[in-house]
């Protein structure tokens, strides 16, 4: 990077970490500091969430994953509006009204402590695991600018996040996400304009559009039935909105956030604004890696984007005969695209269909060629996390680059902040003062907060360290949110739903449906948003049938849908 980039980039870290502070003051209380006294308006909620939602991981690896598989990712959101409409009728009253600072809190009042512990234990498990991946990314970011080790880059990252969010609390993390999710939509936008302002100037921004179509890279919605495929509109319309029931209905990170609004209905309006928003926003993330892909054919992109590996391959004897493959199939790709071009004017279908087949048969040799190289390195090595930010390094001017890389460590301190701020919540309140010390002072509870954060912050950089093993990070983190979620979401619809089903029937229930899904993880090969419907309906199958023979009757005073 050049000077101007480094301004840029250390100038915002700079910002954001006093902003939080700045806003973080005042949380001198338990109430303040976990749930800010629930002053938030929708706004700050809405892109608080959605910050959360787009981490480092997001601009990284999503941009990576359109490049190498199209936009078929997409489709991964198509249920997430239906399950904000649905959390915003039941589960954002019922929380308000139950007045806890925790999901799990909840679960006790209607069910037992021992079902509350035991969901909050499978909470801190799958979300710390997730905490360290998000840490993960920005690792990412500075070996490929400076060839810095992981180790070195996820303590710097930790330790900004944890200053600003182990002082300040929600409230701290909840404004600076406002900030960071303005400067991640600017810096989309310019990326976007950037790998479009990049290309020939003969190249015009529909002649883009056909490029990455014909290549396979637009194919944003599948209507094919497939178990075995993670992403196609079913998947993502049922598994989808299972996982975002459980995610934003059940996943302490996100009630947190609606349960710091002013009433219900600022609650509410925070995530119907994300229902509108996360489609659009991640299509347009996807989009940009469809069209850094038409930049690289034009700009011949290395043999591996990991230029350190690429380093150590390039004294390997086979990495000859592996560059002039790759370089033959980048040429061949161009040319045939070129091709393709002065044919899409042509009346002739037959002309235009044997440019198109030519162009296709072009890139799938040089996929070929690209992944001879990353066998080079190992036989799972892929380098897709890689890929936009070699184009962002390579070819953005001075302070364009230091924009796009600061907004990928806004995209991280937000997600990360967030996340290691709802664990302390749920070590503090549903295991520490639940079970260890139950009498204490708001002090010695505000305190203890400030200690979770802390060792929450220290576990995701130790986690961290373990990132690079978990291949495209947008799939892993995903899939390791998806192996617990459909657990969560099963007793949340026992406890709204289902009145009749007792402590016994949803504790082993739980634990039927998280067996389900390990599982169905283990021997099985369907997709893993299909985890979250199998754990989902196991919970509650197993969750009845038990409580039909040993709860005889529900627990007095307990919370029912609808009613407080």
């Amino acid at each position: 990077m050049r000077p101007l980039d480094w301004i840029v980039m250390f100038g915002w870290l700079a910002f954001i970490v006093s902003y939080g502070l700045y806003r973080g003051r005042g949380s001198t209380t338990v109430n303040k500091y976990l749930l800010a006294g629930k002053t938030m308006p929708w706004y700050a909620m809405g892109l608080s969430i959605m910050a959360t939602q787009a981490s480092a991981i997001t601009f990284i690896s999503t941009t990576g994953q359109s490049y190498t598989d199209g936009m078929r990712f997409v489709q991964f959101y198509f249920g997430l509006p239906v399950a904000m409409v649905i959390l915003s009728a039941t589960a954002v009253p019922i929380f308000h009204r139950a007045n806890v600072y925790t999901a799990y809190e909840y679960l006790e009042k209607r069910f037992d402590a021992r079902t509350r512990a035991l969901v909050s234990g499978i909470f801190l498990i799958q979300r710390g695991l997730a905490a360290g991946l998000s840490l993960y990314a920005p690792a990412v970011v500075l070996s490929v600018i400076l060839g810095w080790p992981d180790r070195l880059t996820t303590v710097l990252m930790g330790g900004l996040v944890v200053t600003y969010t182990a002082l300040g609390g929600i409230k701290a993390v909840t404004w600076a996400d406002v900030q960071q999710m303005t400067l991640i939509l600017c810096g989309l936008v310019m990326a976007c304009f950037m790998a479009i302002h990049l290309l020939p100037g003969h190249v015009s921004f529909s002649n883009a559009v056909a490029l990455a179509g014909a290549a396979g890279k637009l194919n944003a919605v599948n209507f094919h039935f497939d178990w075995n495929d993670r992403y196609n509109v079913w998947s993502g319309l049922i598994g989808g909105m299972f996982l975002a029931l459980a995610y934003f209905g059940c996943d302490q990170s996100q009630v947190q956030r609606y349960l710091t609004g002013k009433s219900i209905a600022q609650s509410r309006l925070s995530l119907l604004f994300n229902a509108m928003a996360k489609i659009p926003m991640q299509f347009f993330i996807l989009f940009i890696g469809a069209m850094v892909f038409v930049f690289f054919i034009f700009a011949q992109p290395p043999v591996l984007f990991q230029p350190v590996e690429l380093r150590h391959v390039q004294s390997d004897p086979r990495f000859p005969a592996v560059e002039k493959r790759y370089e033959q199939a980048f040429a061949e790709r161009k040319d045939a695209a070129e091709k393709y071009l002065e044919a899409k004017q042509s009346s002739d279908p037959v002309v235009r269909q044997s440019t198109i087949k030519r162009y296709q048969d072009a890139q799938r040799e040089l996929d070929k060629a690209h992944a001879a190289g990353e066998q080079l390195v190992a036989k799972d090595f892929h380098d897709t996390n890689y890929i936009f930010l070699s184009f962002v390094t390579r070819y953005l001017p001075a302070g364009i680059v230091g924009l796009i890389i600061a907004v990928i460590f806004s995209a991280a301190m937000s997600s990360t902040s967030g996340e290691i701020n709802s664990l302390a919540t749920v070590t503090v309140i549903d295991i520490y003062r639940r079970h260890v010390k139950k009498d204490a002072s708001d002090r010695h509870y505000l305190m203890a907060s400030r200690f979770a954060t802390v060792f929450w912050g220290c576990y995701a950089v130790v986690f961290a360290q373990y990132g690079r093993n978990f291949g495209a990070l947008i799939e892993a983190v995903n899939i390791v949110g998806s192996l617990f979620y459909g657990g969560l979401l099963g007793v949340f619809v026992l406890a709204f739903f289902f009145k009749s089903v007792g402590a016994n029937g949803a504790f082993f229930g739980v634990l039927a449906g998280e067996a389900a899904i390990f599982a169905a993880n283990l021997f099985t090969k369907i997709s893993f948003l299909w985890y979250n419907v199998v754990g989902c309906f196991v919970v509650i199958i197993v969750g009845v049938l038990v409580s039909r023979v040993f709860d005889k009757e529900r627990k007095p005073g307990a919370f029912a849908f609808g009613k407080s």
